[in-house]
């Protein structure tokens, strides 16, 4: 803050940036659900990857992976600004989640797609150990790891699903 300056914070400014990335360029300020919203987003991007780039299975793990670090510094620096552990506007972590299933998804197609949303919001909503545990990590790392997990754990069964149904 500047000496002097007639202008007074009253909180935290956080940068555009984190706040562009922790809210999913704005999803996470939808009134309605933004988790789930957040969520849908992801999927949207992992259609359009898979239909322009035949993205399938790795290249959404490795998507996931690249996201990671700024979504755990973007989570952090908005948690901070608003006071808040886990503040509902912050959905990159449903995002990358949503990715992890989608890694899982074999084949690729609208049904393994919708598959993928229900379970990773399932998992993510029931929290079953060690998802619930994982809240627990510090900042931005708690925030995302959680859905990191219920992404691995929405990605499993649906790469069993079609494992099984060759």
């Amino acid at each position: 803050m500047e000496t002097g300056s007639s202008r007074t914070r009253t909180s935290i400014e956080f940068p555009k940036l984190a706040n562009l990335i922790a809210t999913w360029f704005g999803c996470g300020y939808s009134p309605f659900a933004p988790g789930t919203v957040g969520s849908v987003a992801g999927l949207a991007i992992g259609i359009g990857l898979h239909a322009w780039l035949g993205f399938t299975g790795w290249p959404f793990l490795l998507l996931a992976a690249a996201a990671f670090y700024p979504a755990v510094w973007a989570a952090t620096i908005t948690a901070r600004a608003v006071n808040q552990k886990d503040p509902s506007i912050v959905v990159v972590d449903e995002v990358i989640g949503q990715w992890i299933a989608l890694a899982g998804a074999q084949p690729f197609n609208w049904k393994t797609c919708l598959a993928a949303l229900a379970l990773f919001r399932l998992f993510d909503i029931w929290k079953p150990p060690p998802v619930r545990q994982l809240e627990s990590l510090p900042e931005g790392l708690g925030i995302n790891a959680d859905d990191v997990m219920a992404g691995v754990y929405a990605g499993l069964v649906l790469f069993l699903a079609g494992w099984f149904n060759r």
